[in-house]
């Protein structure tokens, strides 16, 4: 007779059954990292709507740059961008004119600043997003490759480039191509442009015109997929390298795979995970732009709208610029987390 059956209220560690969390579904996972996008976002409004407003000074006058030398071009201006109303409501204003699309009037273009941000986001869309999708594409290869060689050759030059490109300032590693290749150096003459989205004399929305976009995006383009490329190369090879002394690759190849069915079919699906995120926050970041490489290429883009802005000080075009940044990556965020669930339903649990 066992303790158990002698005493029934006497249970041992042996028949206790094993609790193990529960699932959640996918429903509940997808509205749990939705509402948790809406906090964030909502406190990147509070941020966004006080921290151009806890500078000290007087804001008609920071804002007006001397140009307002009356007490009725003063009140005017506080009218104009409701500067005369107090904190409280003129966050509810925010907040009303955000979600309706008005982020305000430009200081130094007399624009609406949702037009601004419509105009210049294409530049930068075309500029930092080629830019993140070549560097996830050749990024995630070298990382592949070097991982399942490792201590090979090829893995020590790509792993090695990779940390010298990272390590290198976009801007200067952008003023090294157009020196090499747009300025020209000894008996090399420049090949591509040094600036500027389109030669002036060409229609942009013409096939001559494409092709003239394409190719003044050769070295900003480049410039940013070299920086981004180890971001990619060494978190997938990190990755891969942690899946290598996984028991079930052991048991793929038992059951007669080829080595490369093994990588593809099991070790680098597993090792995509983190990358997966590292690629979306990265395309969140699409729409703040490059500002250093957009500033020394002269393009016209976000960055650029944002560095121009700063030296105004525009603070409509500043809070609009940073409402559209933090939006993209929260929203980036939110699609890596729901790609997480569908990818490995243990972060469900």
């Amino acid at each position: 007779m066992t303790l158990a059956a002698a005493d029934p209220g006497l249970v041992t560690a042996e028949s206790e059954p094993e609790v193990r969390p529960r699932r959640r579904g996918y429903a509940s996972y997808v509205g749990l990292k939705v509402l948790g996008s809406i906090g964030s976002l909502f406190f990147m409004l509070v941020v966004n709507f006080f921290l151009f407003r806890v500078l000290p000074g007087d804001p008609a006058h920071t804002l007006g740059r001397g140009r307002l030398s009356t007490e009725a071009q003063v009140e005017a201006f506080n009218k104009t961008y409701g500067l005369q109303q107090p904190v409280w409501q003129q966050f509810l204003t925010f907040l009303h004119n955000t979600f309706t699309g008005q982020l305000g009037i430009s200081v130094q273009y007399r624009l609406p600043v949702s037009q601004l941000i419509a105009d210049r986001m294409v530049p930068t869309i075309l500029l930092v997003g080629t830019s993140t999708i070549l560097a996830t594409v050749i990024g995630v290869y070298l990382g592949i490759r070097g991982a399942w060689g490792r201590g090979s050759r090829f893995d020590k030059v790509t792993t090695g480039t990779s940390l010298t490109l990272y390590a290198m300032p976009e801007w200067w590693l952008g003023l090294l191509l157009i020196a090499a290749l747009g300025v020209g150096f000894w008996i090399f003459p420049g090949v591509f442009p040094t600036g500027g989205l389109h030669s002036p004399d060409v229609d942009p929305n013409s096939l001559k015109g494409v092709l003239d976009t394409t190719w003044h995006l050769v070295l900003p383009v480049t410039t940013l997929t070299l920086a981004y490329l180890a971001d990619y190369s060494l978190i997938m090879r990190s990755s891969l390298l942690d899946e290598l002394g996984e028991d079930y690759l052991q048991t793929a190849r038992a059951k007669g795979l080829r080595d490369i069915q093994v990588r593809n079919r099991h070790a680098v699906r597993n090792a995509l995970l983190p990358t997966t995120t590292i690629v979306a926050l990265n395309i969140g970041f699409v729409v703040s732009g490059a500002i250093t490489v957009e500033t020394v290429f002269s393009i016209p883009g976000l960055g650029l709208l944002a560095t121009d802005a700063i030296q105004v000080p525009d603070f409509w075009v500043l809070q609009g610029t940073f409402l559209v940044a933090s939006a993209g990556v929260i929203f980036a965020n939110l699609i890596a987390n729901l790609l997480y669930g569908l990818l490995d339903p243990r972060v469900r649990t």
